[in-house]
């Protein structure tokens, strides 16, 4: 894979086109004609000796030799020193100031394949600089005049509704209509147009619209196995794929609105990209960054609404049959059995700007996600959390694994998702979705203080959770802690401490049974009888005492959450 930059945008001829003009009739190429298809860009004088340091790259260099008549010995370096700046090329009059250009200078030019020409004395300057740069300033008319035609194409297009993929779809045809020479013969025929294909792919390396000829086998590698374009591999330019017969060649112009927002790829293989082509690109870029401007800021107005009316659903403000009837303006369905997923993050700063926008970008990728699972369902993403009304055809809600994968709508490469993820039992009709609203906050509280970032918490898993979350964090309940759990009442951290208490949670969990705890904790049946004995001379007989366990399990429950990991 070979990139280059943009080429120059403007345009020029070649050495070979300047000899054919009617003012270079009857001259000669005395060195350097291996490179006669340098281009022409720009025309200059030289009759002083600093001339060097006002040359610049593209340029025909005409002189009479009076600035080198005297140092004629210097004359071979003096090309290299052209040929380094870039210039195309020098046209000298002999017989006047310089009867011959010593053979050092021909040799380094020839090495160079830098061309020399010796133009006829009777010549005059003005008229070579006239035709030259007439050629030149008509072709960059001629690109400029393509370019605004190609723009005002593709604008036609959005102006009558058109989409990103009417845009793309316009692309091949503009693209192709661009010949290599302008004054080609036969340059633009359709029936001679070449093949070109143009795609749009979105920040994520989707493909969103694609255009023209098939792909050639050499531009899969602009691709990964999950057909994702590789963005950070093929940045804005031009890139050369492939070798020999198979080569192709690829110019990427970046779509910006408001943030990057993806690419264009145009790929060709009779020819590599040039400058005009390399126009229309940036133009079709420009056009397409206006397309997406304008559809985020419908989708904004359009989420703004979804989230407003999934809102007044979840808050049960709107009557069942409206909001039933309401759903199916946005594609969802709010009948059968169905349950809430709430995913709060974190609150970060109070920027309202930008955390408008978080939700923006939030509601897209979330609501893609979701109706990868179930088509019908509804989501809405607000400031500081994501939700989803999703159905449960067997009433049952799905396995945690399922949730968490429903978490890479709110996730991004580097960046996982950082919240809390709540979920209701299954509730029968919308009249019940705001009690399932409820359940799967309620998830979220209690969960937020049980577990980590990124993990899922259940309504039917919470169990006694649910009451205790409901109980305001006071000197009473913290003595109640204390009394009950003793020394075992501190943080995580204490070895001695963390492995009684685990031993005491085990040995409720089944019921005192002491060889099922020794297999679950891995212990001899005699070290875990001398667990027991210390853990009843620091806690009470709770062996034998049903209302101490009672009150164990209790004090274990408020520990987990109001103590553990602090």
């Amino acid at each position: 894979m070979v990139r280059t930059d943009f080429p120059t945008v403007a345009p020029g001829i070649t050495m070979r086109e300047v000899l054919a003009r009617p003012a270079m009739a009857g001259s000669t190429v005395l060195a350097g004609a291996a490179g006669l298809d340098r281009v022409v860009r720009f025309v200059n004088m030289m009759e002083v000796p600093d001339v060097l340091q006002w040359t610049k790259a593209d340029e025909l260099l005409l002189t009479t030799g009076y600035p080198l008549r005297s140092t004629p010995e210097a004359l071979d370096d003096f090309v290299a020193e052209l040929d380094a700046r870039g210039l195309a090329g020098i046209a000298v009059k002999l017989g006047r100031y310089l009867d011959a250009l010593p053979k050092g200078m021909l040799e380094s030019a020839d090495r160079l394949e830098f061309p020399v020409v010796q133009i006829p004395d009777g010549v005059g300057f003005d008229e070579i600089m006239n035709q030259v740069l007439s050629e030149v300033l008509g072709r960059q008319a001629a690109m400029l005049a393509r370019s605004e035609q190609a723009h005002s194409v593709l604008l036609q297009l959005v102006l009558h509704g058109g989409g990103l993929p009417e845009v793309v779809a316009a692309l091949p045809e503009q693209l192709a209509a661009v010949p290599a020479q302008p004054d080609a013969p036969g340059a633009g025929e359709a029936a001679d147009a070449p093949a070109v294909s143009v795609l749009h792919v979105d920040r994520t390396g989707r493909t969103i619209a694609a255009a023209g000829a098939e792909l050639p086998a050499a531009a899969a590698e602009l691709f990964d196995d999950d057909h994702l374009f590789r963005a950070t591999m093929f940045g804005h330019g031009i890139h050369t794929l492939g070798t020999g017969a198979d080569q192709v060649s690829v110019l990427i112009a970046t779509v910006v609105a408001e943030r990057n927002q993806g690419h264009l790829i145009a790929v060709r293989s009779d020819r590599p990209w040039d400058g005009q082509d390399v126009m229309i690109a940036e133009r079709g870029a420009t056009v397409a960054a206006l397309v997406v401007t304008r559809e985020l800021a419908v989708a904004a107005v359009e989420g703004k609404y979804r989230g407003d009316f999934l809102r007044d659903v979840l808050a049960g403000q709107m009557p069942p049959a409206a909001a039933v009837e309401g759903a199916k303006g946005f594609g969802w369905d709010l009948t059968g059995p169905m349950f809430v997923v709430v995913a709060a993050g974190e609150v970060r700063g109070n920027d309202d700007a930008a955390r408008r926008r978080r939700a923006e970008h939030l509601g897209a990728s979330w609501a893609a996600w979701v109706r990868r699972w179930d088509p019908d369902g509804a989501a809405a993403a607000f400031a500081t959390e994501a939700v989803a009304v999703m159905h449960a055809p067997d009433g049952v809600v799905p396995p945690t694994a399922r949730v968490v994968d429903l978490l890479g709508g709110l996730s991004s490469p580097g960046a996982p998702f950082d919240g809390i993820v709540g979920v209701s039992r299954v509730v029968e009709s919308v009249a019940s979705l705001a009690t399932a609203y409820h359940q799967a906050w309620e998830a979220v509280r209690v969960g937020r203080r049980l577990a980590g970032a990124g993990s899922v918490s259940r309504f039917d898993d919470l169990g006694l959770y649910r009451l205790l979350s409901q109980v305001p964090d006071s000197d009473e309940l913290r003595s109640f802690l204390t009394d009950t759990l003793g020394p075992l009442a501190v943080a995580e951290g204490d070895v001695e401490s963390d492995e009684l208490r685990r031993t005491l949670t085990v040995l409720l969990d089944t019921n005192l049974n002491v060889a099922q705890t020794a297999r679950r904790l891995h212990f001899h049946y005699n070290t875990l009888r001398y667990r027991i004995g210390k853990l009843e001379r620091l806690l009470g007989p709770f062996t034998t005492n049903a209302r101490l366990r009672a009150d164990l399990t209790v004090a274990l429950y408020v520990w987990q959450m109001r103590v553990a990991h602090r």
